[in-house]
């Protein structure tokens, strides 16, 4: 049950960095998604770390209390760690986007994007703190029995 909680985690850490810089190429470039992660690489990678960390705690509790635990937290703070990670290039699909009301409002997740990273850290320790009293509760509930 751990291993297989672990790779989970493992994967959605790898798909997190892979949508992030699928997304980056797209709108600017493999060498401009190689400079944004070369300058925000610690926000990044604990955005996408702490989002595996996320799955990884979800898939065991969800193994270990057999049926479906709240996804909410980890849908919100996954969410939210991927819309900050993006953020720090999202001005550049300005370049691609003729319509000055989404230009407008790239460009002010731009003007955030550390704000917005912040945010993602918390909401990714929001998540992970959440899932871990779960599996706390769980365990002390399960050990009365």
């Amino acid at each position: 049950m751990y291993l297989k909680s672990i790779i989970k985690g493992i994967i959605g850490t790898a798909v997190l960095f892979g949508f992030y810089f699928v997304v980056i190429t797209l709108i600017s470039g493999r060498q401009f998604a190689l400079e944004q992660f070369s300058a925000f690489w610690y926000f990044v990678v604990s955005l996408a770390v702490g989002f595996g960390i996320q799955i990884g705690l979800y898939s065991y509790l969800r193994s270990a209390i057999h049926q479906n635990a709240s996804k909410g937290a980890l849908v919100f703070s996954g969410t939210t760690s991927t819309v900050a990670m993006i953020s720090c290039c999202a001005h550049y699909l300005a370049n691609i986007l003729p319509i000055i009301g989404v230009a407008g409002a790239i460009s002010l997740v731009a003007q955030y994007q550390i704000q917005l990273f912040w945010f993602g850290l918390a909401a990714n320790l929001a998540g992970i703190g959440y899932i871990a009293s779960k599996i706390i509760k769980f365990s002390k509930n399960h050990a009365k029995y």
